[in-house]
């Protein structure tokens, strides 16, 4: 619950303007008076109440009075939106309950709901693009099916964020501020501000600038794990318990009040250029950096808001973004392309501590972790098995869209277009177990006990088209269709290591690292005679292994080999040396 601290604080100012007057709400495009929004849903500017889809928008004046600045704070305001969420930035977005993909996973499903910033879509899976909500015309939330206006990630829905474009002729700006507190939590606060800048009569520049810090709220209080260390036998001298006399570990290092707090900074920049009359160029570029720190949930059973965390939490997000909008007339119709590039890379660390418990638990039987899966160092030494989670991704994506639409005002209306996006994602998740024996780390990774390395890539191509035609004034006919092809590939590795020469039970080999599955990890990988390495143990064959299709991995175990080439089921072709994406 965020309080404001000081009203007043939150102050406008209007800067000296050429003319001298400032822009109101009633100025952009999002409104054209107090009570009705413009949108553009439909690829055309129409009315909120004359769009004949199911659509919900937040104007201007709305956004401002809420005091909306992000994702968690408008989608509050859309009754048909919902989400699920672990920490700022990692979000998985729904419209109408419709889960048919995009569980959030990087590895897995796209999202079925897509997201757009102005023209171009900034979808990304494993996390919906939090775009800082200041200076915005207004955001639409589009409820699915979706026609055929819109497609990748848009099956279940679209949400598009209008931001306010330049204004011609005139010299306006505004700055806002904000200090606030949490309910049993720290103290936060914003600025903003924007100015539009005239260049020349046909020319101007508008500039938007933010910080915002959210304090945190939870606890990392003082805690100790002790886990499994001298096992119990039954009369036949078999394991069959643990005493909890092993390795013992605190949090002491970590301990901290409110850890989870969140800082938000960046900028936007659009250039808007009449050529002529008819003709409009409008460049615009979009940076913004969010660090986010602690855990965002917590422990009931340590009563209040608190958990007992032993390793790093935190988050780093960061994206920018160009893209160039081209809008003119080719006699009495509307011509629109819009491109753009997105860079998007993030970084986290999560503490497994709570992970490596439920596991020595789960094996207490079996004499816990510490006898079960013998976690050890080089010298065979019991080790701490709290895992530490490192993951990186980084996102690119090339979109370009191009579209022609008749006269709006006809009783018979056209729009039709081309779209294609090229969207890339390096994934790196590293499971780390300190001073982990390199006999039960993943091969040539000491330390790292599940390595995920992989690369996508995910393309779509499409033709659209929609039309409209008004049998009576209060009565539209719209047909519309649109023909895809989506190419998706994934290649590169995940599972555990493992001694090549390692079978399970045999005499005279080191402890397994709980990768028992020949089709995954090391053991899943192919060697240069295009077998998997357990097969080809199995089978005497050669065991050495293929050159890693993306590097930092082992080995390539995320591939079918094919002809001395690799294709991942999951995609229609596919190229590389030897080992190929999906």
């Amino acid at each position: 619950m965020r309080r404001t601290l000081i009203a007043s604080l939150l102050v406008t100012s209007a800067l000296a303007a050429m003319p001298a007057r400032a822009q109101t709400p009633a100025d952009t495009p999002a409104a054209t008076s107090a009570d009705e929004i413009i949108v553009t849903a439909q690829k055309r500017e129409e009315s909120l109440q004359d769009v004949p889809i199911s659509i919900q928008a937040l104007g201007t004046r709305k956004l401002d009075q809420l005091n909306i600045t992000n994702f968690a704070e408008y989608s509050q305001q859309l009754p048909s939106i919902s989400f699920q969420t672990v920490q700022p930035g990692v979000t998985t977005v729904y419209i109408r309950g419709v889960a048919s993909g995009g569980d959030g996973n990087h590895s897995g499903p796209l999202p079925s709901v897509g997201t757009y910033l102005d023209e171009q879509p900034v979808t990304t899976i494993g996390g919906t693009l939090d775009v800082h909500i200041y200076d915005v015309a207004r955001i639409e939330a589009l409820s699915g099916p979706q026609g055929t206006l819109y497609g990748a990630s848009s099956e279940a829905g679209t949400i598009r964020i209008i931001t306010n474009k330049p204004v011609l002729g005139e010299f306006s700006g505004r700055v806002d501020g904000e200090v606030n507190t949490v309910h049993l939590g720290g103290v936060g606060g914003k600025i903003e501000g924007v100015v539009n800048v005239p260049l020349w009569d046909r020319a101007a520049l508008r500039v938007v600038g933010f910080y915002q810090r959210d304090a945190g709220y939870i606890d990392n209080i003082p805690g100790t794990r002790t886990f499994c260390g001298t096992p119990t036998r039954d009369a036949n001298g078999n394991i069959n318990g643990c005493i909890h006399d092993g390795i013992s570990v605190n949090n002491s290092a970590f301990v901290k009040r409110n850890f989870n707090d969140v800082e938000t900074d960046g900028g936007r920049a659009a250039l808007k250029i009449d050529l002529d009359d008819n003709w409009t160029v409008t460049p615009t570029v979009l940076y913004q950096r969010q660090k986010s720190n602690g855990s965002f949930g917590y422990d009931p059973s340590l009563g209040g808001l608190s958990v007992q965390h032993f390793l790093p939490d935190l988050r780093r997000d960061r994206f920018i973004q160009g893209a160039l909008t081209i809008e003119g007339k080719l006699g009495n119709w509307d011509l629109t392309y819009a491109g753009a590039y997105l860079d998007r890379r993030t970084f986290s660390s999560s503490d497994y501590t709570d992970y490596a418990e439920t596991y020595d638990s789960l094996y207490m039987g079996f004499g816990g972790v510490a006898n079960y899966f013998y976690f050890s160092d080089a010298a065979g030494n019991t080790i701490n098995p709290s895992q530490q989670v490192i993951g990186t991704d980084h996102f690119k994506k090339t979109s370009q869209e191009f579209r022609v639409a008749s006269p709006q005002d006809g009783r018979f209306r056209v729009v039709a277009g081309l779209f294609y996006q090229r969207q890339s994602n390096l994934i790196h998740q590293d499971y780390r177990v300190a001073n982990l024996a390199p006999d039960l780390s993943v091969n040539g990774l000491p330390g790292t006990l599940w390595l995920t390395q992989q690369h996508r890539v995910d393309k779509d191509y499409a033709a659209f088209g929609e039309a409209s035609f008004d049998i009576l004034p209060n009565l539209t006919l719209t047909a519309g269709g649109r023909g895809f092809i989506y190419d998706n590939s994934l290649i590169g590795f995940f599972g555990f290591g493992r001694n090549p020469a390692f079978f399970q039970g045999a005499a005279n080999n080191p402890p397994p690292n709980a990768a028992g599955s020949t089709r995954t990890g090391v053991a899943g990988c192919f060697t240069t005679e295009g077998l998997r390495l357990r097969d080809a143990q199995l089978a005497g064959a050669g065991t050495t292994l293929l050159p890693p299709a993306v590097a930092g991995g082992p080995c390539t175990d995320l591939a079918t080999f094919v002809i001395g080439q690799g294709s991942n089921p999951s995609r229609r072709q596919a190229k590389a040396s030897r080992i190929a994406s999906i």
